[in-house]
C-alpha cells in the first residue's frame, strides 16, 4: 500500500531532497499536499509529476497568478493552513515539515492532528514553540522525528534507550570558513567569505550562521528540547570534515559515533515511513575520513555567540524566540551589507542583555500567536535599537 504523505516547504532545499528521493520510489508513495511561499513555478512541476491534487501557496501574489493559470490538471489550491480539514479526510502516514523561519511554527503546530508521523526540519519551531509542539504531539498521538543531520544522528544513536542511561551527548560542527583564519582578520570578513561553507550547499541565512557558530547554538536548544534532557548533559565538538554528526557518550562506558556523508539525502531518507532501502543510498565507509576524524575543542574566542549557551534559561522561554529573531535580523542585515560581520555578534550581545529583554526570560509561550506576535515586534524594535 502506498504511503500517503504531505510536504511543507516542498520547493526548499529539503524539500527537494525528498522529492528527489520519492522520484526513485515513486510507487511507494501518494503525495496528498504540496506547499510553498514564492516559489510557484517548481511546485507546479512538483505537482504534475506526482499528480498531487492540493497545493497551498501562502504568497499572495504567487498565489493569484496560479489561480490565472490555466492548469493541466484539476488541483485545488490554498493560500493558508485553514483549510487542512478540507485536504486531509483521516490521518495520513508521513508529514515533513521543511517550511524555514518562523513562518514554519503554525504549519507545522496545524498539521499534526492530521499525520500518524511528523518529521520537523524547521529549527524555528522547535527552539520557540516546542513546549506547544510537544503537547501537540501527546494530544494527537503523532510520532515525532527530526531531520537536521546531527539530531537525527543522535535520536538513531539513542534509539532503544533511555535518557538516564546517556552521560552526554556531542553533536560537531565544522567550525565554518573561518575556523582557521586568523581572529586579527576577523574585521576583513565580507558577505562572499561567510557565505563560502567548506562542507555544505545551503543558504544565505544558514550559511552566516555556521560561519559565526550560531547555528550550534541553535541546534544545543533544539536537542535539549528534543531529548528532553539538560544543557549539562550537552557538547559541542569541532569536526571539519563533518563527517560524524553526533556522539553519545553512555554510562555504561560505551560511545557510539554516527557517521554518514555530507548531505541531507541519508537522514531525510530515513524519517520515512518504511526507511526507503535502495542502492543509491548506499556509500562506502570513509576510512580516511575515519583516520582523520581531528577533533578539537571549540574556541570561544573566535566563536563568541556560544557564549549565550551559559545564560539559557531551564524551562522554554519566550527567550528562545528572542534569540531567533534577533539573529535573524541581523543576518539578514549583513546580507543586504548594512551591517558588518562582526556587528552580528556585537548586537546580538547588546539585545540579549538588555534588562527588559531578560525578563523573557520568565515567560513561557503559551500559543502560537504570541510566539508570531513577538517576532514580529522584536524585528521592529531591533531595527531601532540597532539605529539608534
Amino acid at each position: 500500500m502506498k504511503q500517503k504523505i504531505a510536504i511543507l516547504g516542498s520547493t526548499g532545499s529539503i524539500g527537494k531532497t525528498l522529492i528527489n528521493i520519492i522520484k526513485k520510489n515513486k510507487k511507494n508513495f501518494d503525495i496528498i499536499l504540496l506547499t510553498s511561499n514564492k516559489n510557484h513555478n517548481d511546485l507546479l512541476k512538483q505537482a504534475y509529476l506526482f499528480n498531487v491534487k492540493n497545493l497551498i501557496i501562502t504568497n499572495p501574489v504567487s498565489f493569484n497568478l496560479v489561480k490565472k493559470k490555466k492548469l493541466r490538471k484539476k488541483i485545488n489550491i490554498y493560500n493558508n493552513f485553514n483549510n487542512l480539514d478540507k485536504i486531509f479526510t483521516k490521518k495520513i502516514d508521513y508529514v515533513m515539515s521543511a517550511i524555514s523561519g518562523i513562518a514554519g511554527l503554525e504549519p507545522t503546530c496545524k498539521i499534526i492532528k492530521y499525520s500518524k508521523k511528523i518529521a520537523v526540519a524547521n529549527k524555528e519551531a522547535i527552539i520557540c514553540g516546542w513546549n506547544i509542539i510537544k503537547k501537540d504531539l501527546k494530544k494527537n498521538k503523532t510520532k515525532f522525528v527530526p531531520v537536521d543531520s546531527e539530531h537525527f544522528s543522535a535520536y538513531f544513536g539513542i534509539k532503544g534507550f533511555s535518557i538516564k542511561e546517556i552521560d552526554r551527548i556531542y553533536l560537531t560542527a565544522s567550525g565554518g570558513p573561518f575556523l582557521n583564519y586568523p581572529l586579527k582578520k576577523f574585521k576583513k570578513i565580507n558577505k562572499s567569505m561567510a557565505l563560502k561553507h567548506p562542507n555544505w550547499k545551503m543558504g544565505g541565512k544558514i550559511s552566516v550562521d555556521s560561519a559565526t557558530m550560531m547555528n550550534k547554538v541553535f541546534e544545543i536548544i533544539e536537542a535539549k528540547n528534543i531529548f528532553d534532557t539538560s544543557y549539562k548533559k550537552l557538547s559541542i565538538l569541532i569536526h571539519p570534515s563533518s563527517y560524524v554528526h553526533s556522539i553519545i557518550n553512555f554510562k555504561n562506558g560505551m560511545t557510539k559515533l554516527i557517521v554518514h556523508d555530507t548531505n541531507m539525502t541519508v537522514p531525510i531518507q530515513n524519517t520515512l515511513i518504511n526507511n526507503v532501502k535502495n542502492k543509491t543510498f548506499i556509500s562506502e565507509l570513509d576510512i580516511n575520513k575515519l583516520n582523520n576524524l581531528n577533533f578539537q575543542k571549540v574556541n570561544e574566542k573566535k566563536f563568541p555567540v556560544l557564549k549565550i549557551l551559559k545564560n539559557l534559561p531551564v524551562a522554554s522561554s519566550f527567550y528562545e524566540t528572542l534569540i531567533v529573531s534577533t539573529n535573524d535580523k541581523l543576518v539578514d542585515l549583513f546580507l543586504n551589507n548594512q551591517i558588518k560581520f562582526l556587528d552580528i555578534q556585537k548586537y546580538l550581545f547588546k539585545i540579549l542583555n538588555d534588562k527588559k529583554f531578560k525578563k523573557l526570560k520568565k515567560i513561557k509561550p503559551k500559543n502560537v500567536n504570541e510566539i508570531i506576535n513577538l517576532d514580529k515586534y522584536l524585528r521592529t524594535k531591533i531595527t531601532k535599537l540597532i539605529y539608534k
